[in-house]
């Protein structure tokens, strides 16, 4: 068997075996996104995944998106890393204990303001971190996806990469 140019008939036999184990994954999932994959779907993603290309871009994708993750969490860290910073330097100065106790709610107000506006610069940043994978996986003709922010849609899409993570994992016959 030539692995460089498989036959029709290897393609044929890779195509039955990717479309049954992704029935298979979809059969597993919960009735409401079970009826969002039909079987033209499941179909498409098969026949797209012929071609390692896909496998090798969701990986990136992944990888790109736990860095990403990673990253912004670091980010968030370090923020109340400096407001404790912050509460320790101003309370230090202040030997009055009224005074503190004010000065302390004073830093909590600000500072929980703070947080919650630096979270959601984090989940915009995650949402358009979202959306470009969307894209991607969309200009690679990956049937399925397309830019979205309806949260059933996503949830159907990342349900789909898990299944491509996994079929990358198998032994697929050629």
């Amino acid at each position: 068997m030539d692995v460089v140019n498989p036959t029709p008939q290897d393609l044929q036999r890779k195509l039955y075996f990717l479309v049954e184990q992704l029935q298979h994954m979809a059969s597993e999932l919960p009735p409401k996104y079970q009826m969002r994959l039909p079987y033209e779907l499941l179909s498409g993603l098969a026949n797209s995944l012929l071609n390692d290309t896909i496998f090798e871009i969701v990986k990136g994708l992944m990888e790109i998106q736990h860095v990403t993750e990673k990253h912004l969490f670091q980010q968030r860290l370090q923020l109340l890393n400096q407001q404790k910073i912050e509460v320790q330097e101003a309370l230090s100065n202040l030997h009055d204990e009224e005074k503190c106790i004010t000065a302390k709610m004073i830093l909590q107000k600000k500072h929980k303001e703070e947080l919650r506006q630096t979270d959601m610069k984090l989940v915009l940043q995650l949402d358009q971190k979202v959306s470009d994978q969307q894209g991607i996986l969309e200009k690679a003709g990956v049937p399925g996806f397309y830019v979205t922010n309806n949260p059933t849609e996503i949830q159907v899409q990342m349900r789909l990469c898990d299944f491509i993570i996994r079929l990358s994992k198998m032994e697929i016959p050629c």
